[in-house]
């Protein structure tokens, strides 16, 4: 009976914890569960990673282009894999989508799940999305609706997922 006692508090303990962390994400812009080991969101907050991280995540791969030395740090401090791919807004481009699966490919040979990131979660959608569908081989329409559920692609944007779309893949 003390042994069942037990096992209920250390269970009662954990799913609080599990769901504390989910409930700190709750103003996180964009938040996307996109696969067992891959979210993406908006750009977040040091507690946000603080969540990110209690919650298992272990890589960031942030897109957002420009001085980057505060994330840098901050990764440092949360002891968490980083990675920037600068993406340009208006000229985001093939080569930065290959960077971009290079960096999923070595960080998914690790524990851990990985943290795709932008100011809104629009790029970090559409990459997602790309790599979902071409490296992971899930389904289109599985993939595009959670695309869709963040943004529509504008014009620039739908021309790079068609370019990424129809290159051979590189990455293999």
């Amino acid at each position: 009976m003390q042994r069942a006692f037990y096992i209920l508090l250390i269970a009662i303990i954990v799913t609080t914890n599990i769901y504390a962390s989910e409930a700190s994400l709750s103003d996180l812009k964009n938040y996307q569960v996109n696969s067992a080991n891959m979210v993406s969101s908006g750009e977040p907050t040091k507690q946000h990673f603080e969540s990110l991280k209690a919650m298992g995540v272990a890589h960031v791969i942030d897109l957002i282009p420009g001085d980057r030395s505060d994330q840098v740090q901050l990764m440092k401090v949360l002891n968490l894999n980083y990675y920037n791919i600068p993406v340009e807004w208006k000229n985001p481009t093939v080569d930065n989508f290959n960077d971009y699966a290079l960096m999923m490919k070595k960080f998914s040979l690790t524990d851990g799940k990985i943290l795709t990131h932008c100011r809104l979660n629009w790029r970090g959608a559409v990459f997602t999305y790309l790599y979902r569908v071409i490296h992971l081989n899930e389904k289109e329409e599985i993939a595009k609706a959670d695309l869709l559920a963040i943004w529509e692609p504008n014009d620039v944007w739908q021309a790079f997922i068609d370019k990424v779309k129809a290159q051979p893949d590189p990455v293999k």
